[in-house]
């Protein structure tokens, strides 16, 4: 770390989850571990670094927060689930009348709301109650947290990156 690093505080037990469990309880905990540690970048920095782009496509922290929450609703509720709603917009546009505590909140809450879903599934054969465009296909419970822990994490990634522009903070 040099000088101008800031470490991002420890929270508890920050290592992935511990190996032993069934494959649901597997993939669960590593989408939650994942989920966390985006949260944790997104904590405890000023709201005007946390939406200012990093890159030069317009990719903020406060934005990729934004996207991985409507992604959690799009997979598990839209699509799996095939609640009612509309299919929630992806982008990453973080207005005035977003707060970093609303958008935690929020992102929070999809995590709970996508685990509710999946414990409440029997089978990760499942297949999802709607298709996806514009594959037309429908996708098991199991491709579904797949691709949500290879969506995420690689958003973790991008979120280490654009909290360390942003303030000098790394860590988890």
């Amino acid at each position: 770390m040099t000088e101008t690093q800031v470490p991002i505080p420890a929270r508890g037990d920050v290592g992935p989850p511990h190996g032993g469990a069934d494959e649901r309880s597997t993939l669960v905990a590593f989408l939650g571990y994942l989920r966390e540690a985006v949260a944790a970048k997104a904590e405890g920095i000023d709201f005007d670094r946390a939406r200012t782009p990093g890159v030069a496509s317009g990719t903020n922290l406060l934005g990729l927060v934004k996207h991985l929450t409507a992604a959690e609703a799009f997979w598990f509720v839209y699509a799996f689930e095939g609640a009612d709603e509309p299919i929630p917009d992806f982008g990453m546009e973080v207005t005035e009348a977003d707060t970093p505590e609303g958008l935690l909140a929020a992102y929070r809450e999809a995590g709970r709301r996508s685990d509710a879903i999946v414990a409440a599934c029997p089978d990760l054969e499942t297949l999802a109650a709607r298709t996806t465009h514009p594959s037309r296909i429908h996708r098991s419970l199991r491709w579904i947290l797949v691709h949500m822990i290879e969506e995420t994490a690689r958003h973790a990634g991008h979120a280490d990156i654009l909290r360390e522009q942003a303030d000098g903070a790394v860590g988890r």
